[in-house]
């Protein structure tokens, strides 16, 4: 079986080791053997490697779900809107057919983010517009791609303040929520008792933290307003910043002024956004809107809200959405058009109303 080499034995002097000692030689048997174990040695440890490998990634991968950053796709009768008081305006939402254009064509770009519930439902956090386009959409077309929504998913947060600031940071980058809006969300939040905050000031200062110091006070400057006008305003969404800061000032120097506003809208009940905002304008001048009677002057015509339109356009490098009126276009686009060559964009421009001419 094995090749042993031995020296002779008269050879060797008694008491002496061999002045030449032959190498020994393993025969094929004990190769195969000491490669075997080798490569036992070696698939053990890749094994081993693999194994914690995996365990780094789910651990990771708990870890990123935890923190919402895993997105999911969760069905829409699994999501609720009863923890937190919305910001948004009642009323139909005029750019809500335009997202739903976006989603229909090339999906959801940003998901919305959820907590889940210990009744196994998921609360909304971030997300209510793009909640409503999802079931719009599944309402209109019916289609089992709409019935699921890409969302985030976290726990949720022990204290509801941790909740609503992470619904408010998101919002303060919108432009069309109103201070008003603002406002109203922060005396809600003052009023619930559970959130243990008995001042509106207060509740400015921890849900809207992330805000500007100027922000803030315009957003308690609408808080105190509505608190004095809250029953007589129709459209306070509507009511600009200036408008609403300066009437606020002047009721804090004129006792009296609250109770004539009051009379005055109250005397207009037919009136829209715009006759409401006008007659406001009107206590900042001199004749401060109101006849002797207690009835509102005439408030100027409202300008007919003019028509407008949306659409998307697909491009090489994305979409382009756009916003069309009467004597008004606008383009918007990920691309920093200030960095275009001027003569390329007047070439672009020319070639564009030499389109519209020849259509």
């Amino acid at each position: 079986m094995f090749d042993i080499d031995v020296p002779d034995v008269d050879s060797i002097p008694v008491g002496k080791a061999p002045e030449t000692i032959v190498p020994s030689r393993r025969g094929p048997m004990a190769a195969a053997i000491s490669e075997n174990a080798g490569s036992l040695r070696d698939r053990q440890a890749a094994e081993d490697s693999i194994r914690a490998e995996n365990d780094r990634l789910a651990l990771e991968f708990v870890e990123l779900k935890r923190a919402g950053l895993i997105v999911d796709r969760v069905p829409l009768d699994q999501i609720v809107t009863e923890r937190l008081v919305r910001d948004r305006k009642p009323g139909p939402d005029e750019e809500l057919d335009e997202l739903k254009g976006s989603i229909r064509e090339i999906g959801l770009s940003n998901p919305v983010r959820l907590e889940r519930r210990e009744d196994g439902r998921f609360e909304l956090v971030q997300g209510m517009r793009r909640l409503q386009a999802y079931r719009a959409l599944l309402e209109e077309t019916g289609e089992d791609r709409f019935a699921r929504i890409p969302a985030g998913i976290g726990a949720q947060e022990a204290e509801t303040q941790l909740s609503y600031r992470r619904m408010v940071d998101e919002n303060l980058i919108r432009k069309d929520i109103s201070f008003a809006e603002m406002a109203t969300l922060a005396r809600r939040y003052a009023e619930d008792p559970a959130n243990d905050c008995a001042e509106v000031s207060e509740a400015v200062a921890q849900l809207f933290k992330s805000a500007s110091y100027t922000k803030r006070s315009y957003i308690r400057a609408f808080a105190e307003l509505l608190a004095r006008l809250d029953k007589v305003l129709m459209f306070p969404q509507e009511i600009p910043r200036n408008l609403g800061v300066e009437l606020k000032r002047r009721m804090d120097n004129d006792d009296g002024l609250v109770a004539r506003i009051s009379t005055a809208l109250r005397s207009a009940p037919e009136r829209d956004a715009a006759q409401e905002v006008e007659i406001l304008r009107g206590f900042l001048g001199e004749g401060e809107g109101t006849l002797p009677t207690g009835k509102t002057a005439a408030a100027k015509p409202a300008k007919p809200r003019q028509a407008k339109t949306t659409f998307q356009v697909p491009v090489d490098t994305g979409v382009a959405r756009c916003n069309a009126s009467d004597g008004r276009l606008e383009l918007r686009h990920d691309l920093d058009f200030s960095s275009v060559d001027r003569h390329s964009l007047e070439r672009a421009v020319a070639a564009f109303f030499k389109a519209l001419e020849d259509e």
